[in-house]
């Protein structure tokens, strides 16, 4: 089995933040936290839970139109969404994390701790994420929609891809056509606009929203709709097309449990 993967390659990311005088810990409830500037320019810090690094990056607030003409029915309409600044996953959760917060791994695809978690439901990643902030002394939670396809989209550094980062599918992710029917190591395509990796593929990624519909309204923080059946999940999977890896795509089931989902995390 491979050794976990250091996320935000921790080593390089503090070589690189040092020579930019940008390399600080901060001390946050007694736990070493490590802030640099990864090779886009966006704010990263690395948080470490056992022997596991975790990279957040940093994603400035803005103003972006979500959703798309080009895309199926539920991506419309077109609307104004306005967003204060938050930080979010550089990766899907991995195997390696996951174990080090529960004790065990859930994945089909065990064979590398590096890729995705996956075969978790929505529920839980709920109990995952409460014994992470246990352990960290911080307020992880899943990303809203919005939050999202804002980060996928490049947030505001945004060049307006139709994948998350390219316009290619086979730069920056893992989808039916070259996946070889699995999931793999996290950050092996290249990252978006802000540093990002793997928002179009390798798994689908559960959001906090219930499904429902757009408004045309502007919108300030959204969190969708209060009620549902059915959560949110974004950004396509190793077993899914490129048309599903758009990073304005939106796909929803009840509480599902396959090896095509996963998540990433998100800090206010």
């Amino acid at each position: 089995m491979k050794k976990p993967f250091k996320f935000g390659l921790f080593v390089t990311l503090c070589v690189t933040a040092m020579s930019l005088n940008s390399c600080k810990k901060d001390k946050d409830n007694d736990r070493e936290i490590l802030t640099s500037i990864n090779t886009q320019g966006s704010v990263v810090q690395t948080f470490q839970v056992g022997d596991v690094l975790f990279t957040m990056v940093e994603v400035k607030g803005g103003t972006f139109n979500m959703g798309s003409n080009d895309g199926d029915s539920d991506e419309q309409p077109i609307h104004s969404v306005t967003l204060s600044t938050y930080s979010i996953g550089e990766t899907e959760v991995t195997q390696a994390l996951w174990k080090a917060v529960t004790n065990h791994n859930p994945s089909t695809f065990s064979d590398d701790e590096n890729s995705p978690v996956e075969q978790v439901t929505w529920n839980d990643v709920q109990g995952f994420i409460t014994k992470l902030n246990t352990l960290t002394g911080k307020t992880f939670h899943l990303p809203t929609e919005a939050e999202w396809e804002y980060a996928a989209r490049g947030g505001n550094k945004s060049a307006g891809h139709i994948y998350s980062g390219s316009d290619t599918v086979n730069n920056v992710a893992w989808f039916a056509n070259n996946s070889g029917s699995k999931t793999h190591t996290v950050a092996s395509k290249q990252p978006n606009e802000l540093g990002i990796y793997d928002m179009s593929g390798n798994v689908w990624e559960y959001c906090s929203d219930w499904h429902g519909s757009y408004s045309s309204d502007a919108q300030i923080n959204p969190t969708g709709a209060t009620t549902g059946s059915d959560r949110v999940y974004r950004g396509g999977s190793w077993n899914n097309s490129a048309f599903d890896s758009r990073a304005t795509n939106r796909f929803s089931k009840q509480n599902v449990r396959t090896d095509a989902v996963g998540f990433r995390l998100v800090l206010p």
